[in-house]
């Protein structure tokens, strides 16, 4: 087997499990912060130095985009009858620290914006002790995360509003950016 091919299947699964996971028809109106999203670094997502490669890093954080559109309203069944889904449209991706094999990973989740059709998100990826841990208040994130996402109606194929539903939920969980995020890659002299 190949290891694109081990790649391939294994986004397959674990898109499965995040639908298993956290697929709810309704969403819940008194949760003012989104869950953390969790899993755990499976051996095909080591790389030849040893620990996650960085692909893996943005696999986990589009996993937790998905978890986050299931809890805000945006879950298979409106994309299904609405013809709607987010689209990322810009990404920041800061590694941090590197995470081995085995690993427990929480995810937390930060809405940071959102207007008529765009919103603005973070991750911060954390390694935790056990498969369902919760990040201590003084850990530092081993990844982060920053992205800028427009709700696109497929059909038409152009950004459309989201529906007032939807941005409310998505506003009652707008918190203050942490102090990482609305940075840009620092330039690189050129050399002389």
């Amino acid at each position: 087997m190949t290891e694109q091919h081990t790649h391939e299947q294994t986004a397959v699964a674990e898109q499965k499990a995040v639908a298993e996971q956290t697929d709810v028809a309704d969403v819940a109106d008194d949760v003012t912060s989104l869950p953390l999203f969790h899993r755990t670094v499976r051996p095909e997502w080591i790389d030849y130095n040893g620990h996650m490669s960085e692909a893996f890093y943005v696999l986990v954080f589009g996993y937790a985009t998905d978890a986050m559109m299931i809890e805000t309203g945006l879950h298979a069944g409106y994309r299904e009858s609405t013809g709607c889904s987010l689209y990322t449209a810009e990404s920041h991706v800061r590694y941090l620290r590197e995470v081995a094999e085995g690993a427990h990973l929480a995810v937390r989740t930060r809405l940071l914006g959102v207007d008529t059709k765009k919103t603005r998100f973070c991750h911060e990826l954390y390694v935790v002790d056990a498969p369902d841990g919760v990040p201590a208040p003084e850990a530092a994130p081993v990844a982060t995360t920053e992205l800028l996402a427009l709700h696109v109606d497929q059909r038409a194929g152009r950004t459309a509003p989201f529906p007032d539903a939807v941005r409310e939920r998505l506003a009652s969980l707008v918190e203050p950016a942490p102090a990482w995020a609305g940075r840009s890659i620092a330039e690189v002299p050129a050399a002389r």
